[in-house]
């Protein structure tokens, strides 16, 4: 369920790992495209590119793609309700993908009046905004972490003619990094014009702006909302074994700890990353989540007992519109170290890791049911 980085490479990885096994593999998706989430703020900004199709995606794997919606999942006759199809679909094992989508609940106004960049859909009403705002205009992003710092560089960049704000509830922006990135990110700031306000926490959104919480009134033209994600209720309505936010609560194989047919991973799944902490929703974390999981399936599947799930992190990275960026590389319990690339050669890295992303793996027949 879910055809996000984590489900698209589980889908691939467990179709190579059992090619020779009697299994048939079913991907459900909302959509038939495979959303590159990790350059929505492109579009946000007006750029275009190619979103491949999951069927391209797909291509070489036999996995069997079904496009509609899942509206609620019956644990006990483990089936799936999907909104396009008449039927139930059953499972054997089942892999929680659905990933998570903008929170935009926790401050009065946001829901109805902001702008933000978690989907596709999204991202172009936000575009589409932006391009009808006057010159010496303002947009406001709301939120300092990598989604909000890389849209508010992305539309200074490209609309050099608005004000762009970033308002953040911290001390300064980028507190994750090291001082020499730290510093690169603020002079790319400052060099486009994007003025950031700090220990500004936002207590309203309003049509024409915003209000902090220290009563102080901005106008904008369009507010973004960056400030974090939130899980689909469909686990918790399962009666799955949940965190707080909805996600499902897994051991160190990405198995429910309440349903051992069902997995979880990606932004979906309460996993625990190396050093003990929370796993962060991020596409870092979302594919080795995926491949993981495919190899421990295959295991029990084929008899083996598989061993747990590594989920650490290299790199931090971080654009700052085409052709700048931070590079901060991590120890594997995110902690930065003091190696950092900057500027070209920084854009340079990042798109190259973005377009890994998305490569074809192996061989075989794509079938199409929806």
């Amino acid at each position: 369920m879910g055809a996000g980085y984590a489900g698209v490479s589980a889908a691939k990885r467990l179709a190579r790992k059992l090619r020779r096994s009697d299994v048939t593999i079913t991907l459900v998706n909302a959509s038939d495209r495979f959303v590159e989430r990790v350059r929505l703020h492109q579009l946000a900004a007006g750029q275009r590119w190619a979103a491949p199709s999951l069927r391209q995606q797909l291509r070489g794997a036999s996995v069997e793609l079904v496009v509609g919606s899942v509206t609620a999942i019956d644990t006990t006759g483990r089936t799936v309700r999907i909104d396009t199809v008449p039927r139930a679909i059953g499972y054997d094992t089942l892999v929680y993908a659905v990933g998570s989508r903008a929170r935009l609940d926790d401050v009065p106004g946001a829901a109805e009046y902001a702008y933000a960049v978690a989907d596709h859909a999204q991202a172009t009403r936000l575009r589409h905004r932006v391009a009808e705002i006057a010159s010496g205009g303002t947009v406001a992003v709301v939120g300092a972490g990598l989604t909000g710092l890389e849209t508010a560089s992305e539309l200074a960049e490209t609309y050099p003619e608005l004000r762009v704000r970033l308002f953040t509830g911290a001390d300064d922006v980028g507190s994750g990094l090291a001082p020499r990135a730290r510093a690169h990110l603020r002079r790319a700031l400052d060099r486009l014009g994007v003025s950031v306000h700090p220990n500004a926490l936002v207590a309203a959104v309003r049509k024409d702006g915003l209000d902090t919480r220290d009563g102080t009134s901005f106008a904008a033209d369009a507010v973004v909302w960056t400030t974090g994600f939130q899980v689909p209720e469909l686990a918790r309505a399962a009666g799955f074994a949940t965190d707080d936010s909805g996600r499902i609560l897994v051991d160190a194989t990405l198995r429910s700890i309440s349903h051992p047919e069902v997995y979880a991973v990606g932004d979906a799944a309460a996993a625990v990353s190396v050093g003990g902490a929370p796993s962060r929703m991020s596409c870092q974390a979302a594919l080795p989540m995926g491949r993981g999981v495919a190899d421990v399936v295959a295991a029990r599947l084929t008899g083996r007992e598989p061993g747990p799930v590594r989920i650490g992190y290299t790199f931090t990275n971080i654009s700052l519109g085409r052709r700048d960026g931070v590079v901060q590389f991590t120890r594997p319990d995110d902690r930065p170290r003091r190696a950092v690339l900057t500027g070209r050669a920084a854009a340079v890295f990042k798109e190259a890791v973005v377009r890994s992303t998305v490569r074809s793996e192996p061989r075989g027949s794509t079938r199409p049911l929806g």
